[in-house]
């Protein structure tokens, strides 16, 4: 899902050493702030972890916004897409359901950046954009499936989905120490409530 590179971005002079070796440092520190506590990490503390200023921050990703799109595809793009694609690969309309859905729950639990990407947390991160049109198009072709074919519960829309992993995600943010047993259990209970009664 990475944005493609355009031809103003592949014209861009190269970086000097010292200014390559920054914008590296900057990205390490943001994915591993990031991953650990979302997107909303102060720049403060990504600055100090890479050992920069916080206006070389500002200067080689013009900010926030800029600093998400340079790490939201290692972060959760990737993973993103490989759920979408495992989740079409799989044949029957059920089983491809309860994949996606466990796999998107697996995310929230890992990665605490995902519930900031359901959130557009950050609306002009041009990647958090184009990862959430991609996953609303996947979940919206997932469920039309699984209602074709008769087995998902009737009137369960992509909405609902997405309300429920974006409560989900911020019970996990606020509650934290559920166990990776509880929460399996627990996806189990609600994957098995989508399916049509009967």
């Amino acid at each position: 899902m990475a944005l493609v590179e355009t031809g103003a971005t592949a014209m861009r002079p190269t970086l000097r050493a010292d200014a390559a070796r920054n914008v590296a440092q900057i990205r390490a520190a943001a994915i591993a702030a990031f991953r650990g506590r979302g997107l909303n990490t102060p720049l403060e503390e990504i600055a100090a972890a890479a050992g920069v200023s916080k206006a070389t921050v500002y200067n080689r990703f013009g900010g926030r916004d800029g600093l998400i799109d340079a790490v939201i595809g290692e972060l959760v793009a990737a993973e993103m897409d490989a759920i979408m694609q495992r989740a079409r690969r799989v044949d029957d309309p059920w089983q491809a359901i309860a994949t996606y859905v466990a796999d998107r729950r697996d995310l929230l639990y890992r990665e605490p950046a995902f519930t900031d990407a359901l959130l557009m947390t950050y609306p002009n991160s041009r990647q958090l954009v184009a990862l959430a049109n991609a996953a609303t198009d996947a979940t919206e072709h997932l469920l039309q499936r699984g209602h074709d074919a008769g087995v998902l519960r009737p009137g369960f829309t992509a909405a609902d989905l997405y309300y429920a992993d974006v409560a989900n995600g911020l019970a996990l943010r606020a509650l934290p120490g559920q166990t990776r047993e509880d929460y399996d259990r627990r996806t189990r209970f609600f994957i098995d409530s989508l399916r049509r009664p009967g």
